[in-house]
């Protein structure tokens, strides 16, 4: 049986092709720069073999095409035919209240997707354009939706709901939704088997960390709180993004002359560790490097970047009356030995030390990075939303 994995971006689409057998990468890529000037092709396999090249496409559907012949190529190829391909699998951003699951992808689907394209304005069009390319190239082969949001559905009310008039959630879906739900899912399976006990006795604190951050407040294996919101934009800090913030400063920059798209762009794009930091990039790796060669704007940078972390840890462990583990995950989660530490070692009041040769050790692996002593445990659990992606296309198409 054999998966593939789609990742539409805006300007770009991710495939993996896994065979479920035993859950292997038989190829994967990316094609980037889509509608831009040089479009870029890079396509892996796991034994080593790497073709990148400039190919002139314009669009997903042609993007896909692409991929597909490589895929079925006689020397470069993993297919004889894809006919291979037992089913899609598609991550897209959001489906609002109306789908909490992944979901096979049929008519209705595909509306809701496009309802929800106010909401995720960069992504569902995006999302819905490689589900459509598949659809073309592929006709006949069941797609499926995996949802950034469907992790976070088991909220409660008190939770989800902003604290202004009740009227614009029930007429305009103003709410808490969260994102980073196939990782937070993944995470959470992951640490339940690390820790040698099922999901559902499992409560833990997951930390996303990577250009775009998120944490999740998890119960019994079920989310009861989230730090990203109606947008990824709320929340932690992150490589661009600002996170929490005073709405009466939107309506500042706004007020002073900014249109609301350069605010839009202003607070997504040109802010968290770039905006902060003086060496125009919004890399944790850049970013500690500048602290360590004496920048103080970096160094307030990764103090913030910290200290945002620090604070929803507080809070999720009061929440969740105490929870078994945090587990750090995403590219800054996983390999950032620094940025670990600096979370960490504010964390003491909590009854959670950090070992540092375990710290060290944890590059990119599972593994406890707190003292045997802790009162709980910090985890590393590297995620894997692609394979999360194709296992939910597998359980939700019934193909065991």
């Amino acid at each position: 049986m054999k998966i593939l994995v789609i990742n539409a971006g805006s300007s770009s689409m991710k495939f993996t092709l896994y065979s479920m057998e035993n859950e292997q990468i038989l190829a994967k890529g990316l094609f980037e720069r889509l509608g831009y000037d040089k479009p870029n092709m890079v396509y892996k396999r796991p034994d080593g073999y790497k073709f990148e090249a400039e190919i002139p496409v314009k669009n997903h559907v042609e993007a896909l095409k692409k991929i597909c012949e490589k895929l079925v190529d006689p020397e470069d190829g993993v297919l004889k035919s894809l006919s291979e391909i037992t089913a899609i699998g598609h991550r897209v951003l959001h489906g609002g209240e109306k789908i909490t699951a992944p979901v096979k992808i049929d008519d209705k689907a595909k509306e809701i997707i496009r309802e929800c394209f106010p909401l995720g304005p960069l992504h569902n069009p995006a999302n819905l354009a490689g589900i459509e390319a598949c659809e073309e190239e592929m006709p006949g082969v069941p797609n499926v939706g995996v949802f950034d949001t469907q992790f976070h559905m088991t909220m409660p009310p008190e939770a989800y709901l902003y604290a202004i008039p009740y009227d614009f959630y029930k007429k305009y879906g103003i709410r808490k939704y969260g994102f980073h739900g196939t990782s937070h899912h993944y995470v959470t399976l992951a640490t339940a088997k690390f820790l040698n006990q099922k999901v559902e006795d499992t409560t833990i604190i997951t930390c996303h960390l990577g250009n775009g951050c998120s944490m999740a407040a998890v119960k019994n294996g079920k989310v009861i709180d989230t730090t990203m919101g109606l947008t990824p934009l709320e929340g932690l800090m992150m490589g661009t993004r600002c996170g929490d913030l005073d709405p009466a400063a939107v309506i500042r920059l706004v007020d002073l002359g900014h249109t609301t798209a350069e605010v839009d762009k202003i607070l997504n794009k040109q802010s968290g560790l770039y905006g902060v930091g003086d060496i125009n990039s919004g890399d944790m790796r850049d970013m500690l490097a500048a602290a360590e060669k004496g920048s103080e704007r970096a160094e307030l940078a990764l103090k913030m970047f910290a200290r945002r972390i620090v604070k929803y840890i507080g809070a999720y462990y009061v929440l969740l009356d105490g929870p078994q583990a945090i587990s750090f995950t995403g590219g800054v989660g996983e390999f950032s030995v620094p940025m670990r530490k600096r979370i960490m070692d504010q964390l003491g009041s909590l009854g959670l030390k950090l070992d540092d040769g375990r710290n060290a050790e944890c590059f990119g692996k599972a593994g406890v990075i707190s003292t045997d002593d802790s009162s709980w445990k910090a985890i590393v659990m590297p995620t894997d939303e692609e394979l999360m992606i194709a296992r939910s296309v597998v359980d939700t198409l019934h193909l065991k």
